[in-house]
Order: structure tokens, then C-alpha cells, then sequence
């Protein structure tokens, strides 16, 4: 508890100073960068909750970067945000940390699920099936596992709690109107990205799970 505090407050205090300097800053390939950063950490961080997944890490760096980067993209085209560091930054953040939490569970349960029920999957295969329709119930029940916490989040969203947007917004003068919309936004582009994300680990996955031959790899689902 002591060390991840201590943690937390150096992080902190160096991603402060990092981030007066990017705010300061004209050319936009800061803000790439920074979100590169953001995106890799996460991926590594993803990956090594699904360690017994192969090359788990670059898995979950490229669903983070695919889910995420889609949601910008959209929330650029569309006006929602201005191409700044200030918005830009601050949003991404909070999109790739929640893509990284649901794409390391997706993972995880995923490759748990076909040790568990490989007999099923194996016999699957035998009578024709591809490796998507033989894990079909699997993947299903991944993404059901991992998307339930940010679906329950949005269900119960302002009876429970305030969100962290949108009391800040209160809290620095806005009207709660204003902190809503706002607050609606961002709760709808966490879903976004966190969905995205989830499903493209599962598609990613399936090569490593599977030979080339349409066998399941038993060296992926031997190790304990």
C-alpha cells in the first residue's frame, strides 16, 4: 500500500510537469506522441494480465490502439473536441484507461475459457467448424465479462455517484446542465472504445490460439 501511494504521488507530480510543457506546445505531434505513450503503457499493462496469452502485450496495444483511435477520430471529425492537447490529452486518457481494463479481461477470459471447455472446441473443429464458430460461446461470454462493469457503470451513472468529468465541471463553476452534456459525451466514448477494443483482443487472439492446420495450440492452453 505504502510503495503503489508513493507510486502515485511520483507519477503524478512528473506527469504534471510533462503536462504544462505539452499544453504549451503548437506542433500536434505531442499530442500523438503522449498518446502513443499512454497507448503502449497500457498495452504492456493489459498484456500481463493475460500472460498466458501469446504476445499478450502486442495484442493488447494494438485493440487499445484500434478502439481508441477510432473514438478519436470520430470525436475530431466531429467537432466534439478541438485537436488540443488540453481536450485531446485528458480524453484519451480516460478512453485508453478503461479499453486497457476491459481488453486484459477479454483476454484473459477468453483464453481461460477454451482451456476449460477445449474438449467442446476440439470437437468442434472435428466436425468442420472454423476456429471463430468453434469459440463462438467463448468469445461471447468474454466480452459479456469484461464489458459488464462499464455497462453497469452507465446504468447506474449519477444515481450512485457523480462522475469524476463531471464534478469537476461543478466543482470549477459550471452548471450542472452544462457538466451533463458533457458528462454524456464522455460516458458514450468510454463505451465506444471500451467495446471496440474488447472485440478486436478476441479477433487478434485467434491466430495464436490455433495452428494452421485448424488444431487448438496445446502449448497456449498447457500452461497453468
Amino acid at each position: 500500500m505504502i510503495y503503489s501511494i508513493a507510486r502515485a504521488f511520483l507519477q503524478l507530480s512528473i506527469i504534471g510537469f510533462v503536462l504544462e510543457f505539452i499544453f504549451t506546445q503548437k506542433n500536434a505531434g505531442w499530442i500523438v506522441l503522449a498518446y502513443l505513450f499512454m497507448v503502449s503503457v497500457a498495452g504492456y499493462t493489459a498484456g500481463k494480465r493475460a500472460k498466458h496469452v501469446p504476445r499478450g502485450k502486442y495484442v493488447a496495444g494494438a485493440s487499445i490502439l484500434a478502439g481508441t483511435a477510432v473514438t478519436m477520430l470520430l470525436l475530431v471529425l466531429l467537432n466534439v473536441f478541438p485537436f488540443t492537447p488540453r481536450y485531446i490529452i485528458p480524453v484519451a486518457g480516460m478512453m485508453v484507461g478503461n479499453a486497457m481494463t476491459v481488453t486484459g479481461v477479454t483476454m484473459k477470459k477468453l483464453r481461460d475459457d477454451i482451456k476449460i471447455q477445449k474438449n467442446l472446441v476440439e470437437t468442434a473443429l472435428a466436425l468442420g467448424a472454423t476456429p471463430r464458430q468453434a469459440t463462438l460461446q467463448q468469445v461471447k461470454r468474454a466480452l459479456i465479462i469484461a464489458l459488464s462493469p462499464v455497462l453497469d457503470n452507465a446504468k447506474t451513472v449519477g444515481l450512485i455517484s457523480l462522475p469524476g468529468a463531471m464534478t469537476g465541471l461543478i466543482m470549477g463553476g459550471a452548471s450542472p446542465l452544462e457538466a451533463i452534456q458533457l458528462q454524456i459525451v464522455v460516458m458514450n466514448m468510454l463505451i465506444g472504445a471500451s467495446t471496440v477494443s474488447s472485440i478486436m483482443s478476441t479477433y487478434f487472439c485467434w491466430p495464436s490460439f490455433f495452428t494452421k492446420a485448424y488444431q487448438l495450440e496445446d502449448k497456449v492452453f498447457t500452461a497453468e
